[in-house]
């Protein structure tokens, strides 16, 4: 129970931080939309690793010392024999339930904004990552790299060969360096898919954008929706191999 009210509490920070972020660029009269001049992505990057430091903290203070607050990286740790099989449904069941109430916070805080906003593809933007060119082949591919990047990295933070626990590295500079991590993957490896590098980052809330009554909206992009889970689970198990092997 410990580690399902974690991973959902984080996920939940998570997403109320990452979509918010977007939000607040994406959505008419909003003091912080455009980011301020050519900054989008700068404030967009830069808000999902504050995101990922409040959501890993969280997980931690409510119970999930790995406070993975990712399908993928559960699964990845799984495959390396860090974390435990009998526990990778409770952490997705919460981390899935954490990214859909996160989505609808976002949809409270932003209220009147939705109505104002005429462009259903930012709407579903501030809930769901999209590609900037459709080839589905290329966009699995960018989100294999950029989860094996995320697994690998986070794997370098902690000590290899052991199990990880979560337990943040001296002077509690884990959650910082995994923040630092997602920040440059954002700036890096972005671009071409939104980097959701996260399976419950993407269903979650869109499942939120499917089931609200958000003013105006259109379709939820479920279409394309299979490969910002497919994608990360891939990249999550081939750095899960390779942490295994190495």
């Amino acid at each position: 129970m410990d580690i399902f009210l974690g991973e959902l509490l984080g996920t939940m920070m998570l997403i109320i931080l990452g979509d918010g972020v977007v939000a607040n660029v994406l959505l008419n009269k909003s003091k912080g939309q455009g980011g301020g001049g050519g900054g989008a992505w700068i404030m967009i990057t830069t808000g999902w690793a504050f995101a990922v430091l409040v959501g890993v903290n969280t997980a931690i203070a409510f119970g999930s010392a790995g406070a993975h607050i990712n399908p993928a990286v559960t699964v990845a740790f799984a495959v390396a024999g860090f974390t435990p099989w009998a526990d990778v449904a409770i952490y997705v069941i919460g981390q899935l339930v954490g990214a859909f109430l996160g989505g609808v916070i976002v949809w409270l805080a932003y209220l009147p904004h939705w109505a104002e906003t005429s462009d259903t593809g930012l709407k579903l933007a501030v809930f769901s990552t999209g590609p900037a060119i459709s080839n589905t082949g290329a966009n699995v591919i960018c989100e294999i790299i950029g989860t094996a990047v995320l697994v690998l990295g986070v794997a370098a933070f902690f000590q290899v060969g052991t199990p990880i626990t979560g337990v943040a590295m001296a002077g509690g500079l884990g959650p910082f360096l995994v923040a630092c991590l997602v920040w440059g993957i954002g700036l890096s490896l972005g671009g071409p898919t939104g980097y959701a590098i996260n399976p419950a980052r993407d269903l979650g809330p869109r499942i939120a954008h499917a089931v609200l009554p958000i003013a105006g909206k259109g379709g939820s992009g479920w279409d394309y929706s299979w490969i910002p889970v497919v994608g990360p689970i891939v990249g999550g198990i081939v750095a899960g191999v390779l942490l295994m092997i190495l």
